[in-house]
């Protein structure tokens, strides 16, 4: 597999005018979440909501700040939790934000491409019209 990088911003959910300029992220299938620069993110009022603990490549912890925000790149967004990335920490887009998305990774071609749908759980019962009609 081949590494490649898109420009990531993040948009404050409450004051959506509010927007980093695109940061050259990584695009890791192997990170849960998506990491953006702390800086960056409190410059437009994303503010931490709790602390995550991660597991490092080596087998250490370390712990980091996640706040909300709309996370976009190449013509998609979506809601997620994103990592306050402290100096040193990689800028990352994670595998949950891809999820919400909807693209896989065409990592020959470095690029998204758009799936056909969304996968909802078996059981999930999908209402077209109204609610009363489930």
């Amino acid at each position: 597999m081949s590494a490649f990088r898109v420009n990531l911003s993040a948009i404050n959910p409450k004051e959506e005018e509010r927007r980093t300029p695109p940061i050259e992220a990584l695009v890791d299938t192997g990170a849960e979440l998506s990491w953006l620069p702390r800086r960056a993110l409190s410059d437009i009022g994303i503010v931490p909501r709790g602390e995550m603990r991660f597991v490092t490549a080596d087998g250490g912890y370390i712990e980091r700040d996640v706040g909300y925000a709309i996370l976009t790149a190449e013509g998609y967004s979506t809601v997620d939790e994103v990592v306050f990335a402290e100096e040193g920490d990689l800028s990352l887009l994670g595998v949950r934000t891809l999820e919400g998305f909807c693209v896989s990774v065409d990592n020959v071609n470095h690029r998204f491409v758009a799936a056909a749908a969304c996968f909802a759980p078996a059981n999930l019962k999908v209402c077209k019209i109204r609610r009363d009609d489930c």
